[in-house]
């Protein structure tokens, strides 16, 4: 697919809620089966180490039902612990310049920041498998505004002190380019480096075009470089409406975007018509049909056809699987990209 070029069928890929996965053994799938192997769709490991500035991690407060962490990054968020949400994050600790050199003082990248046996043990099996690799890399507006600072103080600094978040943003990457050099020195390669930097929401992108090409694609496009001279491919995830940035994604060279959420107004076919020579899309399919097989069924018989053309496509949701998606009506899912996505 990165070649663009046509192989048997498209790659597929899926990532479901953690309650998804709940509802589906309850409906049929075997407790023990991983559900990638069971439903015989494409698999993926990841490969990455810790970028932080390892804050001591504890827990504040644990019920039956939700479980509140202070983490390595010095955030403190509540997460439910029995249903799928985004985190309610709660307090920082990085709310200045000061405190964020304090924060930057502590992140020395050392081997111990990378789980070497976790690695020693999967990889010959990930290898064996002909499993797809990814680097794992961890920079950028989205990971500060959800994890580190939050999202009205970096919408503001990036207004009012822009130094201070592209400093943020490249001690985040050369931190994350350094646990990945040290990961492929010692001959654990992958195929692809994969980062998530959702830089749009329902309407629009989070900043303008003009404050992306001064902050944040000069550190994308080091990224991309970084990958391309290992031999591997550049992956980003970004979701909401960016359509707005992917003329300039492309100019740095990305290679694939996901998940290009169509309930944004992310239009799978205008990529596919406009940028499908030059980049891999990966989605386009939007989640919130999959509990209605009848229309699901109707989008993949439209979609699949032009996006399959000449390689270049991913299929996947275009964000994850929610538990509203029955089993059965995934194992049909599975069945008809199978199909229209042959070659």
């Amino acid at each position: 697919m990165f070649e663009h070029k046509e192989a048997d069928r498209v790659p597929i890929i899926g990532s479901p809620w953690f309650d998804t996965l709940e509802r589906w053994r309850r409906e049929g799938l075997p407790k023990d089966a991983d559900f990638a192997e069971y439903f015989g769709i494409d698999r993926v490991a990841g490969i990455g180490g810790d970028n932080s500035p390892r804050f001591e991690e504890k827990t504040i407060e644990e019920t039956d039902e939700y479980i509140i962490r202070f983490d390595s990054w010095g955030t403190t968020c509540k997460n439910w612990k029995h249903a799928t949400s985004t985190p309610h994050w709660i307090n920082r600790t990085v709310k200045d310049r000061k405190s964020w050199q304090m924060a930057k003082e502590r992140m020395i990248m050392t081997p111990d920041r990378i789980d070497w046996n976790f690695l020693k043990q999967h990889y010959p099996v990930w290898r064996k498998n002909h499993w797809w690799i990814q680097g794992y890399l961890w920079f950028g507006f989205d990971v500060t505004h959800a994890r580190i600072v939050g999202t009205e103080p970096i919408l503001i600094w990036m207004a009012e002190d822009p130094e201070f978040v592209i400093d943020i943003f490249r001690t985040q990457l050369d931190c994350s380019l350094q646990i990945l050099d040290m990961i492929w020195d010692k001959g654990y390669t992958f195929d692809s480096v994969f980062w998530c930097d959702d830089m749009g929401y329902r309407n629009g992108t989070f900043f303008s075009v003009d404050m992306y090409r001064e902050i944040l694609k000069p550190l994308q496009k080091r990224a991309i470089e970084w990958a391309h001279n290992k031999g591997v491919v550049a992956h980003l995830h970004s979701c909401g409406n960016i359509n707005d940035l992917v003329p300039e994604l492309i100019e740095i060279g990305l290679d694939a975007l996901n998940p290009l959420q169509v309930k944004a107004g992310m239009d799978p076919v205008h990529l596919k018509k406009t940028y499908g020579d030059n980049l891999v899309l990966h989605g386009g399919l939007d989640a919130t049909l999959f509990g209605e097989i009848d229309r699901i069924e109707a989008e993949i018989k439209r979609l699949l056809p032009i996006l399959k053309q000449n390689g270049g496509y991913i299929f996947q949701e275009d964000h994850s699987i929610p538990d509203s998606v029955s089993f059965e009506n995934f194992k049909r899912i599975v069945a008809l990209v199978k199909e229209f996505g042959a070659y």
